[in-house]
């Protein structure tokens, strides 16, 4: 079913109404196999439907959508919701009001302080919703209005000269950090789950997402090794493998307080998905234990310092890009940043000639 632009009788009612059918849409289009509960989801998708009263109510049902699987939809919910809040106090008196130039006047006054990855974010769920809404809309005569946004001329982006290398751990660092995963005192249900958990991401360097969606028939062992299917970004499947000796202990004792009931590897005592949130209150834990404390201390920051330390070691970037799971090498490039041995090289040029 299509609806007018100004599908209410204000500015802010119709761009509710945008939004709400809007990030429905990508409750359904998200990839759904890490939600286990399903009536909980259609549950969302019926209020959405009935429509939001406010921004904070459809915030809510997102938060609510993400706290059961639907990670992804933080991608959308989060910039749309800074949009509305920074749209809606302009007085506008209709969204056909809207244009290339205003979209990159709130890019360029909102995301100053942000890093170039989440200005891309941004600009991913502004141009989803236009082009949603040039999809959608419709008046009585069977016209459509085209908003037609591109944000191709956005200068916002500093390009990967103007990225910062991402948060890793040293060597050093990393003999103090394994040392703390062990030791850090968790509730003993939850002891070996963690040490799990966290070790399955620093020793693969498998995405929090990825690990959260493991189930128990992803997992196998093959001699020495365990072996793990995954399902990365877009579905995409790959292979990461452990030894057996990094994690046996914590796996079996794991098992033993596991309810057999849900699929997944990693749940809650009450059966549950795990959230990002409770994995990154692991983190702050073991980190503050080791006493090591980075600009960005998220689980994410695992992912960087297996890459980093693999590249180190195997000089291959398509080893890196083929083990995380990069669509494109050059995301796996920035690795190459960290490389000090080539960096003596650069260092060594002037050696005999001052």
């Amino acid at each position: 079913m299509r609806y007018k632009v100004d599908a209410k009788e204000s500015f802010e009612q119709s761009l509710l109404f945008w939004l709400d059918r809007f990030i429905k849409s990508k409750l359904t289009s998200l990839s759904n196999r890490h939600v286990e509960e399903n009536a909980k989801l259609s549950s969302i998708i019926g209020s959405l439907n009935h429509g939001s009263k406010t921004m904070e109510e459809l915030k809510e049902l997102a938060k609510e959508a993400r706290n059961i699987g639907l990670i992804g939809i933080n991608l959308f919910i989060n910039p749309l919701e800074k949009f509305y809040y920074y749209i809606v106090p302009m007085g506008l008196s209709s969204l056909k009001e809207i244009d290339e130039e205003l979209l990159s006047e709130f890019l360029a006054s909102q995301t100053g302080s942000l890093s170039d990855a989440t200005k891309k974010n941004y600009r991913i769920a502004l141009l989803g919703l236009f082009k949603f809404m040039d999809k959608q809309n419709e008046d009585e005569k069977g016209n459509s209005h085209q908003f037609r946004i591109e944000l191709k001329n956005w200068g916002g982006l500093g390009g990967r000269k103007g990225e910062k290398l991402p948060a890793h751990m040293y060597k050093e660092e990393l003999s103090r950090f394994f040392k703390a995963i062990d030791e850090t005192e968790f509730k003993p249900y939850a002891q070996a789950k963690n040490r799990l958990l966290i070790k399955l991401i620093i020793f693969t360097g498998m995405r929090v997402s990825e690990a959260l969606g493991l189930r128990v028939k992803d997992m196998v062992k093959d001699g020495e090794y365990f072996v793990f299917q995954i399902r990365g970004k877009g579905n995409k499947p790959r292979t990461a493998m452990i030894k057996c000796e990094h994690i046996e202990h914590d796996l079996h004792e794991w098992m033993e307080y596991r309810s057999s009931d849900s699929q997944l590897l990693f749940q809650s005592r009450t059966g549950k998905p795990l959230t990002q949130a409770y994995v990154s209150y692991i983190m702050d834990k073991i980190l503050m234990s080791a006493g090591i404390r980075k600009e960005k201390n998220g689980a994410h920051m695992l992912r960087h310092t297996f890459a980093t330390l693999l590249y180190q070691k195997n000089r291959d970037l398509i080893l890196v890009q083929e083990a995380l799971g990069h669509a494109d090498l050059n995301t796996s490039r920035i690795y190459t940043h960290f490389d000090k041995e080539r960096l003596k090289i650069a260092a060594d040029t002037m050696d005999g000639l001052s």
